[in-house]
């Protein structure tokens, strides 16, 4: 399921995929300083499950790996964007 209460870093993790489109995990961690690493990469781990997230391995000292968004990944941000909007635009007031 993309987005139940362990997911709830997924739409986070794909907007910032989609902003600086190739990305490395340490990029993604200090673009979410407050997303714990294990989780990150669970996260990671379940939207390159989904076809969401693709995940390129480069064999080399370091290793190094990057992630993007899939085609499939890319049709979903204009839905997250418009709910995103949605949210602000209907933010209730703080008590």
């Amino acid at each position: 399921m993309l987005l139940d209460e362990s997911g709830k870093w997924k739409m986070k993790i794909m907007y910032q995929l989609a902003c600086q489109k190739v990305t490395r995990y340490g990029e993604l961690k200090r673009g979410i300083p407050e997303i714990p690493h294990k989780v990150l990469s669970s996260q990671l781990n379940e939207l390159e499950s989904s076809g969401i997230v693709n995940r390129e391995e480069y064999r080399q000292t370091p290793p190094k790996v990057e992630y993007s968004l899939t085609p499939r990944g890319k049709t979903l941000m204009p839905i997250l964007e418009e709910m995103c909007k949605w949210g602000v635009q209907n933010q209730l007031p703080l008590k």
